[in-house]
Formats: C-alpha cells, structure tokens, sequence
C-alpha cells in the first residue's frame, strides 16, 4: 500500500500543542500592555520571598534547605499575582465596549448557557439585554445607563415570561452606576444565584426560549457583541 505523504491530509497534520509557559507568556505580555508595573510588582513578590527565605535559613543555620524551599513558593506566589493582574487587565480592555457582559458571562464554564446574540438591543442608544438560562433559572443582564438599562430589562422580562411564566427570572444590570455591577463581578453575581430547576428543567426552558429567539427581527447592522471577549489565557486559573 502507497504511503501517504501529501501534507496537507489529515494524517500528515500536526496539531502544535501550547505549552504553559506559552501561556503564562501570553498572559504577561497582554497585561503588561495595560499595566506597565506590572513586571516589577512580579519581581518584587518574587524577590521579597526569596529573601524571606534567605533571612530565615541564615537565623537557622540552614540557608540552603531554606532557600530552595522558598523558590517555587516564590514562583507560585508571582504567578498567583500576574493571573490577578491579567484578570483585570483583560476586563479593562473590553470595559464600556458593546458586549463586554456576554464576554465576560462567557468566563463561566458550567451551569450556564448564554447566546451569542443580545435578545433585546436599543438600535438608538445600542442598550443591550443578555440572557442566560442555568438551574436558577433565567438571567436578563442589561448593558447601559441605569434608567435606559431598566426599561430594556422590564420590557425583556414581560416577553420572556409570557413564554415561561413559571420560571424565575434575574434582572442584573452591567455597569458602574448605582445598583449595577461592575463587570468583572458580573461572572461571580451569576455564579451566587441559587438553584431552583432541574436539568430537564433547565434543557425545557432554553428549548423555548431559543424558539423565541427564532421569532425576533435581526440586529441593527454594525453591531457585533461577540467581538468584544476577554483574553481567556489570561484569564485562566482563577
């Protein structure tokens, strides 16, 4: 049998695997853009634990054993720090863009399902409504100023639930005014909800809310919420 040899068959195809440290690069280049000191909070936290290290084996008599006892808590106490800083860094990239909430509601791994399109949008003041669907029920996140933002979600709340009147139905909205949520707790105030359906539940309920989906008119053109994401490198590890 003729062996294969075209490289551009799947066989022939090497899949180029990310190594961490690739990662941890990628994670302290993005955050240093945003936040120059970064590189010397990390050498400070690096250094001040060595030292602690070297203080402690010196009054023990045992420099050494301490030494590199301090080295890789060292290192994971830098790491610890740089993945806080890119954290922060990363949400203020998206910060006040369209479709920074859905990006950052994106960061949660399970138990939530969230479209990629907002179900209610202001083409005028372009206001949007996010919704999720998890155990605790449906979550309607409102991007925009808090008057604008409530009426969007009050009327986003009345359609949805004459689809799913017994479901309970959370009203957030993403923001730094009075009584919103800044967008990098907006993934945490999502994860406090508590649970109150099934998983049948929950897969019944997304059922006929993506049905409701179907029904609405397309987005006004030019907007694009799901280019607005986070760098979930840099993000990883929380």
């Amino acid at each position: 049998m003729a062996r294969n040899t075209d490289p551009a068959t799947p066989a022939a195809t090497k899949t180029k695997k990310v190594r961490w440290y690739h990662q941890v690069w990628e994670a302290y280049r993005m955050t240093r853009e945003v936040d120059p000191s970064v590189t010397w909070i990390l050498l400070a936290v690096f250094v001040g634990i060595i030292a602690v290290g070297v203080i402690v084996g010196t009054l023990t008599g045992a420099v050494v054993y301490w030494l590199l006892l301090a080295i890789p808590f060292a290192f994971l106490a830098a790491m610890f720090v740089l993945v806080r800083r890119a954290e922060t860094a990363a949400y203020s990239r998206i910060e006040g863009k369209p479709g920074a909430a859905l990006a950052a509601l994106r960061t949660i791994r399970r138990g939530w399902t969230f479209p990629e399109e907002p179900v209610a949008v202001d083409p005028r003041t372009q206001d949007m409504v996010f919704r999720g669907v998890g155990r605790p029920g449906i979550v309607l996140i409102a991007e925009g100023p808090a008057g604008r933002a409530s009426r969007l979600l009050e009327n986003e709340r009345k359609r949805t639930a004459r689809v799913v009147p017994s479901v309970p139905i959370t009203l957030l909205q993403c923001g730094n005014g009075e009584g919103q949520v800044p967008l990098r707790k907006l993934p945490v105030a999502v994860r406090k909800l508590k649970p109150q359906l099934t998983k049948q539940e929950v897969a019944e309920v997304d059922k006929r809310l993506t049905a409701l989906g179907a029904m609405r008119p397309p987005l006004p053109k030019g907007i694009d919420p799901t280019k607005a994401r986070p760098d979930r490198k840099g993000m990883r590890g929380r």
